[in-house]
């Protein structure tokens, strides 16, 4: 998040201004709890190839409370590099052969069956088999065991599992995604699938939060909290609702971002007087400085590999991105296009940086090739904020203000499929995509 005492933020000025009059009240953080579904899906556009795929309800799926068949489906749907071809009749399962040429004549390529039945032990094995339609191939099963609360996320592995089968890359809809609300005086930091749904509470305050920062392993986010009346940095366990402090130095503690290997932070201080990027160990210690400058430099993020830092820098006399070593000194610039490029976002592969330019008064999305500089807009919106990279590298979740709501979107890197994930109360800021599980 950028400093607002310099920078003009006009695209989520409502959003960002922190209300020093307002009361002190407790904070309150507890474990995740559930909570209803806060998206709808929408997905528009077309790639350049889609996969024609076809699945059949799961036997004994009736009994389990969650259609696995379906949200497999609305998974790969939404990547946009799939399109669903209704099923043949007839019931199969992942124990079954099925003659494939109706399958190969309504257009599938791939098909999926499976089951899904109650364990003795109260949990379900859900079982699924892949067949290639067009090779008349068996591409092979799997079986989960999970509990009735693990169903979605075991629909959500079966869908990466087809997805890496057929594009080769790893499938990221068993990841999860973090965002804040505010409803009324209420902020609320959220942790939900990669589809928007089971979306549970992390932390509610009514202080501002903002920043979350997925940790590498995903087992903690770290984010900035207003309660002491101040930018304070914690980070917070996702699994036990813990937390602990990480930064509370003189003056703000911003903008907070995790190395590749999970052992320290960059942050914005501003212990110097005026804002700068530190590193900072994760189990304590001083801050060590690595920018030296008089002007603002502020959203740090490390590339994939730990040995760039990015950041947004006004020290030549605008908002831009700049680059530098890990351990600091002499920076480059690296953005070009526009007079105004803020929250830069690094992909794991290390191809892309997103960031927001200011394009005639419209903030806007944009993605650049690192290798060539090419710089390509992926959106034609108004109000766009905080990129973040799903882990293959292959979507952005970002916020945005669109049809008069605010709204997390996705979008594949070329721009060319936007899935909506709109919230159904208040308004939704700081997405942030988490890593693959281990």
């Amino acid at each position: 998040m950028l400093d607002l005492t310099r920078f003009d933020l006009r695209l989520s000025a409502q959003r960002r201004t922190v209300l020093g009059a307002m009361a002190a009240l407790p904070l309150l953080s507890w474990p995740l709890r559930d909570a209803r579904a806060q998206f709808r899906v929408e997905v528009s556009g077309v790639g350049l190839t889609q996969f024609p795929f076809s699945a059949v309800s799961f036997r004994g799926n009736d009994g389990a409370g969650q259609d696995i068949a379906a949200i497999v489906r609305a998974d790969l749907e939404r990547s946009g590099q799939f399109r669903f071809v209704p099923p043949v009749t007839g019931g199969l399962d992942e124990t079954s052969r099925p003659e494939l040429a109706p399958w190969r004549d309504k257009g599938a390529d791939s098909l999926l069956t499976g089951s899904v039945m109650r364990l003795a032990d109260g949990r379900f094995d859900v079982r699924f088999r892949l067949w290639d339609v067009v090779r008349g191939q068996d591409l092979g099963g799997l079986s989960y065991p999970v509990s009735v609360q693990e169903l979605r996320l075991a629909a959500h592995r079966v869908a990466d599992h087809v997805y890496e089968k057929i594009t080769g890359e790893k499938g990221v809809f068993s990841t999860r995604i973090a965002y804040v609300t505010k409803a009324g005086p209420r902020y609320t930091l959220w942790v939900a699938d990669a589809d928007g749904e089971n979306a549970r509470a992390a932390l509610t305050s009514p202080e501002p939060i903002i920043s979350p920062s997925w940790a590498p392993n995903g087992s903690q986010l770290a984010y900035v909290s207003f309660e002491a009346r101040k930018p304070v940095i914690y980070a917070h366990d996702v699994a036990s609702g813990k937390r602990r402090l990480l930064a509370n130095f003189k003056g703000s503690n911003s903008a907070p971002a995790w190395s590749p290997d999970g052992r320290q932070l960059v942050a914005t201080l501003s212990l110097s007087g005026n804002a700068q990027v530190y590193a900072m160990d994760v189990n304590g210690g001083q801050p060590r400085r690595l920018t030296q400058t008089a002007s603002i430099d502020t959203e740090p993020v490390f590339s994939a590999d730990g040995k760039s830092i990015y950041f947004v820098s006004d020290r030549g006399g605008s908002p831009q991105i700049y680059r530098m070593g890990a351990q600091g000194g002499n920076a480059e610039r690296v953005s070009f296009v526009g007079n105004y490029n803020i929250s830069p976002a690094l992909s794991s592969d290390g191809r892309w940086l997103a960031f927001i330019s200011r394009v005639n008064g419209a903030f806007r999305l944009h993605v650049m090739e690192l290798a060539s500089g090419t710089v390509t807009a992926l959106t034609d919106s108004a109000a766009d904020e905080s990129p973040s990279f799903a882990p293959n590298s292959r979507m952005i979740i970002y916020a945005t203000r669109d049809k008069g709501q605010e709204a997390l979107m996705t979008t594949s890197v070329d721009g060319r499929i936007k899935t909506r994930l709109a919230g159904s109360q208040g308004d939704i800021r700081e997405p942030e995509w988490g890593p693959f599980l281990r």
